[in-house]
């Protein structure tokens, strides 16, 4: 497995449905890219999420990030558009690399099935490598996978559970 020797960042801060944390690489310019985010207080639960190519050696706890933190709590206080320009890297293969640009593009509030998310993504009878894309995200919220329900109702699978995302669907419709 190779390590990177990148150094990153990572924040907690609180949300209304848990502690949220992300990992982020700060590019020279000072923009912050995520790598991997999560409803959780350990970057040991995330740090395992990010590619291996892309993993950092070395992770520094900071109160906040600017750019990020700011935006998540933006977000969850109802301003659905603020995570929307925030950077992310995340390397696998090419149908998944496209299946997360298809999630950005995803509006809040409107939920798609696996099958509709699927047809977006360009293989209509790919709804199970279409699963795999939101099973495989490490940037939860900023690639919302949540935003992508089965057929049969409910909210399905989330790493971060069922309360957690049916809390996210339910903000974003009332929201939008």
């Amino acid at each position: 497995m190779t390590t990177s020797t990148t150094e990153a960042r990572s924040a907690t801060i609180a949300t209304p449905i848990g502690p949220f944390t992300v990992i982020v690489i700060i590019d020279t310019d000072g923009t912050p890219t995520v790598l991997a985010s999560g409803w959780t207080d350990s970057t040991d639960e995330l740090l395992p999420l990010i590619a291996p190519g892309l993993r950092p050696s070395k992770v520094e706890a900071v109160d906040r990030i600017d750019g990020v933190t700011d935006r998540v709590i933006a977000y969850h206080h109802g301003d659905l558009h603020a995570i929307d320009d925030v950077a992310v890297a995340q390397h696998s293969g090419e149908f998944l690399q496209h299946a997360w640009d298809v999630l950005r593009a995803v509006p809040a509030g409107r939920p798609l099935t696996y099958s509709e998310f699927a047809a977006k993504a360009g293989r209509p009878r790919a709804v199970r490598a279409a699963g795999s894309a939101c099973s495989k995200n490490a940037a939860a919220l900023f690639v919302p996978c949540h935003r992508v329900v089965p057929a049969t109702g409910g909210v399905g699978h989330f790493r971060w559970g069922p309360p957690v995302k049916s809390w996210l669907l339910a903000h974003e419709a009332a929201t939008e």
